[in-house]
């Protein structure tokens, strides 16, 4: 899966999402919207089994940055980590920022995909 990164948790789901959740903030991103999808399917009548939760993540600064560079780069923002279950297992993972910014022809902003990429896969690691 190369427009992903992704790790198989030792933990249960919400234990593996609360760990993220901390991780997240020691790397001193702020988790601006959480949405659990299972419970979102489930109340618009719909069966959806597997739990399944995205946070929308960001580094202010890194953000502001981004933005004052190239302010289109804001489609990309903010961005995205999961906790979900699979097969009885638990998974959480990133959309990466490199594969996203490559849509975009601006070394600069390639090298904060690069800097926010290696951040968040430390937090997914520490996390699972």
């Amino acid at each position: 899966m190369n427009y992903a990164y992704e790790e198989k948790s030792a933990y249960a789901f919400e234990e593996t999402l609360t760990r993220l959740k901390n991780a997240v903030k020691e790397q001193s991103f702020g988790i601006l919207y959480e949405v659990n999808l299972k419970k979102k399917i489930n109340g618009k009548g719909l069966d959806f089994e597997p739990n399944f939760t995205v946070m929308d993540v960001c580094s202010p600064q890194i953000a502001k940055d981004v933005l004052d560079e190239q302010i289109e780069a804001g489609y990309f923002l903010p961005c995205k980590v999961v906790v979900y279950e699979k097969d009885d297992a638990v998974y959480a993972g990133l959309l990466k920022p490199t594969v996203l910014i490559e849509m975009v022809n601006n070394d600069s902003l390639k090298e904060s995909a690069e800097k926010v990429e290696e951040i968040l896969i430390k937090a997914v690691k520490e996390a699972v």
